[in-house]
């Protein structure tokens, strides 16, 4: 099940993407009024968790470094309620993935049973321990196909992200260092240099770099030691574990029509870069 939870993700993430690179969504949360890219993401990423802190929200996403989520948390809903980002979210993905896709596999019978698949897998798994899963467990699902794909995706990429943040938890891998540790595996060289963490204040980048020099997880040079990539390969199996109850749901002729219906899917966002 691991092995079918990392073909899944790689074939459900780029379903995901378009959320953050496409533009529909960007200008469905910019009409709405908010101010930056940022402002929108926080808004409507987080508010299937309702009102809550600054503080909830970072605990949740984990990989933003402090204070990040309290620039836009709670401000970004203050008068955007959290419901109308949630579904301006909805509506630009799921207009990046009909967009990018095409009209005639948009409306085809694969994409439908490809959506009702994700979703029994989406709408089966255990929620304790996972906030984000959650959230979107209580939400409900789209009708329309191509919306309820997107939904179920989304839900099966956050159920995933919670357990990745427990992998990282238990390896004692914070959330700046994360990126470190993904920057290296990508061959990303300085790692300070990944564009999810080269904002950070370079005093802040220089402490991470030591803390994980200090644990022996990057040498001198900032590159992977044995036991760093042992660790993040570690994490990596662990995510692919935590992440394969939601396929427990679905029969083995189940998973192989589902691998079917979405690859001709995938392929086309891939080749987009889903933007």
């Amino acid at each position: 099940m691991p092995r079918i939870a990392r073909r899944m993700f790689e074939l459900l993430e780029p379903i995901c993407l378009v959320t953050y690179l496409a533009d529909e969504c960007n200008e469905e949360l910019a009409a709405l009024g908010h101010r930056t890219y940022w402002d929108g993401y926080f808004a409507s990423r987080a508010a299937p968790l309702g009102r809550v802190p600054a503080q909830v929200v970072h605990a949740a996403f984990y990989s933003f470094a402090d204070g990040e989520a309290a620039r836009h948390i709670p401000s970004a809903w203050e008068t955007i309620p959290p419901e109308a980002s949630l579904a301006a979210r909805e509506r630009g993905s799921t207009a990046s993935v009909r967009r990018i896709i095409g009209a005639e596999l948009a409306d085809s019978p694969g994409l439908v049973r490809a959506a009702d698949l994700t979703t029994k897998a989406a709408t089966s798994a255990p929620m304790a321990g996972r906030v984000m899963y959650a959230g979107l467990r209580a939400l409900p699902v789209p009708s329309e196909p191509v919306a309820r794909l997107w939904h179920s995706a989304n839900m099966l990429r956050e159920h995933r992200a919670d357990g990745h943040i427990a992998a990282l938890v238990g390896a004692r891998i914070g959330g700046t260092e994360a990126h470190v540790l993904s920057a290296l595996e990508m061959g990303i060289h300085p790692p300070e240099s990944f564009g999810r963490i080269h904002h950070l204040p370079k005093e802040r980048l220089a402490a991470v770099m030591d803390g994980l020099r200090e644990r022996g997880l990057v040498d001198a040079e900032g590159r992977f030691t044995d036991a760093g990539r042992a660790t993040k390969q570690r994490v990596e199996e662990l995510t692919d574990e935590l992440a394969a109850p939601p396929y427990d749901a679905l029969s083995p002729a189940e998973l192989d029509e589902l691998t079917a219906a979405l690859e001709p899917i995938t392929a086309k966002l891939v080749a987009a870069g889903s933007e």
